[in-house]
């Protein structure tokens, strides 16, 4: 079940190389669109999308529970996608929410600014400065969008297992190099445990949202780890007093009987305001 995430920067060719690539590997490519209806479905408005899809939320947009509920949905989006194996995934933090995937394989395509300009020109008819601003723009937006919602940087190499200049190299190149990184790099006990660990964080994310949007359980930053075995969940973040932790291990204990259901929320007072301050 191997994952392949592409993070790219405009003009790139991240779209057309993910294209290729599952032509190439006969896997599925997840698309943007696929993703957004997903989260829809989900039950995130459609309406309220562009103020936080690969974006950098604005300040009072970053203030409010949507970007909290955009989050949750994301992940659910992105870890059912992953569920299906063989798949590409582009964009959405994807590299950071499968991070813990053993089959993962996460791709960064880049290029110079000249070179990208020249794209957006030839595709857009832009001048040279209306390029350079919608780089600037898309830039901006996904640097903030990674940092706002998983505090990693994009563009930090350390965060790939390969990262690629589409300046230089042809979208067929590409995709040869990484069809050998694949299949040299990810075994078939990588991709068995790849699987397991996809199934049992996207078990734990429809946890938290179940108990979050179906039955009003008020923690703020809540998540739940998972450890290897699937069977152990412990419940994170902040709540205003043990009753509502203790509400919570009962739900999801009921939720899940077959796991053992283990808390290290904190309990503040005033955890409202810690909320609001910390956002």
């Amino acid at each position: 079940m191997a994952v392949i995430t592409i993070t790219r920067q405009i003009a790139a060719r991240g779209d057309e190389i993910a294209i290729a690539l599952a032509e190439r590997l006969n896997y599925k490519f997840i698309d943007r669109k696929t993703i957004e209806k997903k989260i829809v479905e989900l039950g995130f408005p459609e309406k309220k999308l562009p103020k936080y899809d690969e974006r950098k939320p604005g300040f009072f947009a970053n203030l409010t529970k949507d970007r909290d509920e955009y989050l949750n949905y994301l992940q659910v989006a992105v870890l059912d996608a992953a569920s299906q194996g063989n798949v590409i995934l582009i964009g959405r933090g994807a590299f950071v929410i499968l991070q813990r995937l053993p089959s993962l394989v996460p791709l960064k395509f880049y290029a110079d600014n000249s070179v990208r300009i020249n794209r957006l020109q030839e595709e857009f008819g832009f001048d040279e400065k209306q390029a350079l601003a919608r780089i600037t723009e898309s830039d901006n937006n996904r640097k903030g969008f990674h940092k706002s919602f998983f505090d990693v940087d994009n563009d930090d190499p350390r965060n790939f297992l390969l990262t690629v200049n589409t300046g230089i190299l042809s979208i067929p190149t590409v995709t040869s190099i990484v069809e050998e990184l694949v299949k040299s790099h990810v075994t078939e006990r990588m991709n068995e445990e790849g699987s397991s660990m996809c199934r049992n964080l996207l078990k734990t994310q429809r946890l938290v949202n179940t108990l979050i949007f179906e039955y009003g359980v008020n923690i703020n930053y809540f998540h739940a780890d998972v450890d290897e075995s699937g069977k152990i969940i412990t419940l994170q973040g902040v709540a205003d007093s043990h009753g509502v932790v203790e509400h919570a291990l009962t739900l999801a204990a009921k939720l899940l009987p077959d796991c053992i259901i283990k808390s290290a929320v904190s309990v503040v007072q005033d955890s409202k305001k810690f909320h609001i301050g910390f956002n």
